[in-house]
């Protein structure tokens, strides 16, 4: 019985799929982790003062829910809560903020 020793081609193609199949794997392994960090930091950083890091809590200020550090005393807007507060007439300070803040993207 005599065997056939696979010729050169035939061992760099095989030698090329493995290869090729590895940094597939390597790529997807490296999605997964990237995917699992970013869901420890958000559970790590949410609802948290990026000043302080002690708990915000979400307080309704004239009709806009904001959150609020009772620590520090912080108040963090989410997208487009400023502009809600702008609207309101007493605000024409925060009216100039957000001008100031959407010239600047």
């Amino acid at each position: 019985m005599s065997m056939n020793k696979p010729s050169e081609a035939e061992e760099e193609y095989f030698a090329r799929e493995e290869s090729a199949r590895r940094e597939r794997e390597t790529l997807e392994i490296a999605r997964q982790t990237a995917v699992a960090e970013q869901e420890r930091l958000k559970q790590l950083h949410y609802m948290k003062c990026p000043k302080c890091g002690f708990d915000l809590h979400q307080t309704l200020f004239r009709g806009v829910t904001i959150d609020k550090c009772y620590h520090c005393g912080g108040m963090w807007f989410d997208e487009k809560e400023l502009d809600l507060l702008a609207g309101h007439r007493e605000f024409n300070v925060f009216q100039t903020i957000v001008r100031l803040f959407k010239h600047s993207r």
